[in-house]
C-alpha cells in the first residue's frame, strides 16, 4: 500500500512539473499583466467598469463586513494551531482574500456580467479583430471601440452554479496549511479560471463543447498559467473587481493575438493559432 501511495505521489509530482513547465513556456501568464497596462492606457475601456462602481462597491463593503463579523474569530482560532502568534494577521488576510473571491463571484454573476462582455468585445475592436466579433455582436460606426459595440447576438453561457461554490468551499481549507496549502488552492482555482476566461472567445469561434475541451486539454499549461496569474490578482483585497476587468482585457488580448497571429515567441502560445484552425 505504501509503495502504491508513493507511486501515485511521484506521478502527480511529475504531472505538476510538466504542467508548470508548459505554463512557463507558453507565456500566457503575462496576459493578465498586459491586461492591466492596456486597460489603464485605453480610457474608452473604463466605461463598463465606471458604470458598475456604485453597486459593486456597496456589495463589496457588505460582504467584507459580514465576513469579518461572522468568520474572522473562528478562523483565527483554527489558525492559532498552524500559524502560532501570527494567527490574527493570517486570519485577517485570509478573510480579506475570501471576501475578494466572494465579491468577484457574486459580482460576475449578478452585477457585471454584461460589463465584462462589453470590455472583452471592446478590446477585440481596439485590436481590429472585428471579423471574429461579428459572429456574436453587431458592429456599428463610432468614435472609440466601446461606441462601436452594437447589439449582442450571443452571450456566453457561463453562469454561476452551485457546483462552483461547493468546489470553492471544498478547496478553501487548504489555506489553513501554511504556504503549500495556499499554492495548491491557487493552482486548482487557476486551472478552472483559465479556460473560463476564454468562454466568450470559444463562443465567437462557434466551437462546440468537444472542440473546446480538446483545445483546452491541448494547451492546459497555457490556460493554467493564465488562470493562476488571474486568480492571484483577483485575490488582492479591495481590488478584485478592478482586476476582474483587467483580466478580461488580458484574455481578449490573448484571443486577438491568436486571431491576428501576433504571437511570435517560442513555446506553447504560438501553436494556439494552429489549434484554433484545427478545431474549426
Amino acid at each position: 500500500m505504501a509503495e502504491r501511495v508513493k507511486e501515485v505521489a511521484v506521478e502527480e509530482a511529475d504531472r505538476l512539473k510538466a504542467l508548470t513547465s508548459d505554463a512557463a513556456r507558453s507565456g500566457a501568464y503575462l496576459y493578465p499583466i498586459r491586461g492591466i497596462a492596456y486597460f489603464v492606457s485605453h480610457k474608452s475601456l473604463w466605461k463598463p467598469l465606471t458604470s458598475k462602481l456604485a453597486p459593486t462597491v456597496t456589495l463589496g463593503l457588505g460582504i467584507t463586513t459580514f465576513m469579518f463579523v461572522f468568520t474572522y474569530l473562528p478562523q483565527a482560532a483554527i489558525m492559532a494551531f498552524t500559524s502560532g502568534p501570527l494567527a490574527a494577521i493570517s486570519a485577517g488576510l485570509l478573510v480579506l482574500s475570501e471576501s475578494s473571491t466572494l465579491i468577484t463571484i457574486l459580482s460576475k454573476t449578478f452585477l457585471i456580467e454584461d460589463a465584462l462582455i462589453d470590455t472583452f468585445d471592446g478590446t477585440l475592436v481596439s485590436k481590429n479583430t472585428t471579423d471574429l466579433l461579428s459572429e456574436g455582436r453587431q458592429i456599428q460606426a463610432g468614435g472609440d471601440p466601446m461606441a462601436k459595440l452594437g447589439k449582442l447576438l450571443k452571450k456566453p453561457l457561463v453562469k454561476f452554479t452551485p457546483k462552483a461554490m461547493i468546489r470553492y468551499l471544498m478547496y478553501l481549507p487548504l489555506n489553513f496549511i501554511p504556504v503549500v496549502g495556499t499554492v495548491i488552492f491557487v493552482l486548482l482555482q487557476g486551472k478552472r479560471a483559465g479556460p473560463a476566461a476564454h468562454a466568450r472567445y470559444f463562443q465567437l469561434k462557434q466551437w462546440n463543447k468537444s472542440q473546446q475541451e480538446k483545445h483546452i486539454e491541448q494547451y492546459r499549461g497555457a490556460y493554467t498559467g493564465f488562470g493562476v496569474a488571474a486568480v492571484l490578482l483577483e485575490l488582492v483585497p479591495l481590488a478584485s473587481i478592478f482586476f476582474a476587468f483587467t483580466n478580461t482585457v488580458g484574455a481578449a488580448l490573448w484571443a486577438a493575438d491568436i486571431e491576428n497571429e501576433h504571437i511570435t515567441q517560442e513555446g506553447t502560445a504560438p501553436k494556439l493559432r494552429e489549434q484554433a484552425k484545427k478545431a474549426e
